[in-house]
């Protein structure tokens, strides 16, 4: 790091020069530690130097904070940590973001971690920026340039999972996502209707491609859509089965279910060179990831308003139920465990249902058919 001692005044301040490149810090001659770091853009920042390993803190920038009020904090801060007091150790974003992710992989899915990621990387794009400099307003900022309400939604939690995480870290103080409204936790009852499952299929059809594909194989299964979009060809089995392994899945465990006819044509009919089914674009080993302006041009093309694709799992279960199908076989083929197979039914039901599910796939086969052919 380039530094020089100098006398920081008001009109020395103004006057510091932006280097080339890096960052250059100005120490003041008459408080130690304290000083202003410049940018090669011009922008000026309070810093405090202190420790035995000489962490760098931010304290604000100029001149939203005054030279006066900054050499201020900075005597506070001394004052603190003389007192046995310390203050949170600040680090970049980026830096951050990258240990938070690396814990995520010991615990969650890889496709979850991929969504964090994404939104991390994406939507939160703060790069060097150092974590306590992050303010409610720049989380606003960034939320506020995502149009999609459910994209919104599931960037203001992950953001929060992360800075809160931050905080138990003794990154940050704070967290800039504490104003923030909660997450809506009301139930969804919402079903399709025979009309809509039309419509949105032949939407999906007339998009194509994996995003198509992906969304009639959540009207003909009922599985998640991350099952269904991770989809590898090793899981996918000559007699018609399907094995999700347990690190996929919501619940963690293995889940083989039957695919009827249609299913199985769809599947056939996927052009892949690679292990995933669906791989995002340019990235072979990530799966398909464009949701967001994918589901807008379903919704101009399919009609339809105020549903997800999650709600295709639902309808699916309450046709199935409609059909006769016993709950739980539903709840086997949807591989729900907290119904009929929760608590210590789960240890001791081991009967697979595969005779069943696969009667149950047909029946919604040929349900799925008569509607796209009404």
């Amino acid at each position: 790091m380039e530094a020089t001692i100098v006398r920081l005044t008001d009109l020395s301040v103004k006057a510091l020069p932006a280097p080339a490149k890096g960052q250059k810090t100005h120490f003041d001659d008459g408080l130690r530690g304290f000083g202003v770091r410049v940018s090669p853009g011009g922008t000026r920042t309070f810093v405090l130097m202190h420790g035995t390993d000489r962490q760098l803190i931010s304290i604000g920038r100029y001149p939203i904070i005054s030279l006066s009020d900054a050499r201020a904090e900075a005597k506070r801060m001394l004052a603190e940590r003389t007192l046995g007091k310390h203050r949170p150790r600040s680090i970049p974003y980026a830096e951050a973001r990258d240990a938070y992710l690396a814990e995520c992989e010991k615990k969650n899915r890889p496709h979850t971690v991929y969504d964090y990621r994404r939104a991390l990387e994406r939507r939160f794009n703060f790069g060097t920026r150092q974590l306590s400099e992050i303010t409610p307003q720049d989380i606003y900022r960034k939320l506020d340039r995502i149009d999609a309400p459910q994209e919104r939604e599931y960037a203001s939690t992950v953001a929060k999972m992360f800075f809160r995480w931050a905080v138990r870290r003794r990154y940050i103080e704070h967290s800039p996502c504490d104003s923030l409204p909660g997450r809506k936790t009301t139930s969804r009852s919402r079903i399709l209707t025979d009309d809509e499952v039309k419509r949105v299929w032949n939407a999906a059809a007339e998009i194509g491609g994996s995003y198509g594909a992906i969304v009639k194989l959540l009207i003909l299964s009922g599985q998640r859509r991350g099952e269904i979009t991770a989809l590898q060809i090793s899981w996918i089995k000559d007699n018609g089965t399907i094995t999700l392994p347990s690190e996929i899945t919501k619940n963690k465990r293995e889940h083989t279910f039957p695919t009827a006819a249609a299913a199985q044509q769809i599947i056939a009919s996927v052009e892949c060179e690679y292990s995933l089914l669906f791989p995002a674009r340019g990235q072979s080993e990530r799966p398909f990831s464009g949701w967001s302006k994918s589901k807008v041009e379903l919704d101009k093309l399919c009609g339809a308003s105020d549903w997800t694709l999650h709600d295709i799992r639902r309808t699916v279960a309450s046709n199935l139920a409609a059909l006769g199908v016993a709950l739980p076989v539903i709840e086997r083929l949807l591989n729900h465990v907290s119904g009929s197979f929760g608590g210590i039914v789960s240890v001791y039901q081991r009967h697979s249902f595969m005779p069943e599910m696969r009667a149950a796939v047909e029946k919604w086969n040929n349900r799925v058919l008569d509607i796209l052919a009404s």
